[in-house]
């Protein structure tokens, strides 16, 4: 029965926060964004605009996984005599830099913050 007080008094201080209209913004931004703020939001599109360089492999070192960059930066000197493989290998970074970038958003994302829900 204790539990259940306190799930209940934590749902009672959260609908209260919603009163003011300064924490009804606070409320919709934080819905808007993902729970993750702007920059969680933002960091995997900024994953890709680094990835599209090519050559360079931006995008894994943005993700700080600089040695799967240089490692693909060292395999992509035998594909550049291939025409079509060294595409294949710049079309896979990229999608990888979004996926890692959104994994990150993802963990850091995962763990509620209970400060931040029970004010």
């Amino acid at each position: 029965m204790e539990v259940e007080n306190d799930d209940f008094d934590l749902a009672e201080k959260i609908q209260n926060r919603a009163k003011s209209p300064i924490n009804v913004s606070r409320i919709i931004w934080y819905e808007f964004t993902g729970g993750v703020g702007p920059w969680g939001a933002m960091r995997p599109l900024f994953a890709i605009l680094l990835a599209l360089i090519p050559f360079l492999f931006l995008g894994q070192h943005f993700n700080r996984e600089h040695a799967k960059a240089r490692d693909w930066f060292l395999l992509q000197i035998p594909l550049l005599l291939s025409i079509v493989l060294w595409p294949i290998l710049w079309l896979y970074s990229i999608i990888d830099a979004w996926w890692v970038a959104n994994n990150k958003v993802a963990k850091d994302a995962s763990i509620p913050h209970l400060s931040e829900i029970s004010g």
